[in-house]
């Protein structure tokens, strides 16, 4: 799906309290994805609720052949906050895809950020974390519609769909290996779960998303 579709110049404003922050750390809560954070959809409606597990909030999204991000636009200061850290978990792979063409850009899950480049709507570079059917966890290509948007298989096909999983990502340095630059901000945070170009269904759990100063992993669920 074509991440750099999400128009970060036109999102509404945020509430504050979506969101805590700290000198060296802010946290997205579930509760504020859910209610507060845009949705755009490419096609239909991805479905995101508030779910329990193990005693613990975290944010679902159900996708039925359907597209739909939950986004906020919000600057983030890479040289305070340079790592995007995250826990998730996702119920299936996509089995037999081919990633890197349109007919085969769906991820189960994936959690993204963007940084605008220019004034214009379309001068926006992201870099997508994918959850990957079918590319070892490590391995990077463009996005079958625009190279403005590169992917990093943060997951990859032998990693197992029943646990959770911490991630932590130096937001600077993935930005410097893909597009050869070295950014002090980002201008938006986005995670999904779409199916809508191969018509495959998939869910995803999330929580824990924030940024920090540290490369130490989130405590996810059990």
């Amino acid at each position: 799906m074509l991440a750099t579709t999400v128009r970060l110049s036109t999102i509404a404003p945020v509430l504050l309290w979506s969101l805590i922050t700290q000198a060296d750390s802010i946290a997205f809560t579930n509760q504020a994805i859910i209610d507060d954070w845009s949705t755009k959809s490419f096609e239909g409606e991805t479905e995101y609720e508030l779910v329990e597990w193990n005693g613990e909030q975290v944010v679902r999204a159900r996708s039925e052949q359907q597209a739909s991000a939950k986004y906020l636009e919000r600057g983030i200061d890479l040289e305070a906050t340079p790592y995007l850290h995250w826990c998730w978990r996702i119920d299936t792979q996509y089995e037999g895809l081919d990633e890197t063409t349109k007919q085969g850009d769906d991820y189960p899950a994936r959690v993204y950020v963007a940084r605008k480049t220019g004034l214009l709507p379309w001068q926006v570079e992201s870099v997508n974390y994918v959850w990957s059917s079918n590319q070892p966890q490590g391995t990077q290509w463009p996005n079958a519609f625009t190279s403005r948007a590169q992917l990093i298989a943060a997951r990859g096909k032998d990693d197992p769909s029943d646990q959770w999983m911490a991630e932590v990502r130096d937001v600077r340095e993935d930005y410097q290996r893909l597009f050869d630059s070295r950014p002090d901000h980002v201008d938006g945070v986005a995670l999904m779960s779409d199916g809508d170009n191969a018509h495959v269904d998939g869910t995803a759990w999330f929580t824990n998303l924030g940024f920090s100063d540290s490369p130490e992993p989130p405590d996810c669920p059990a």
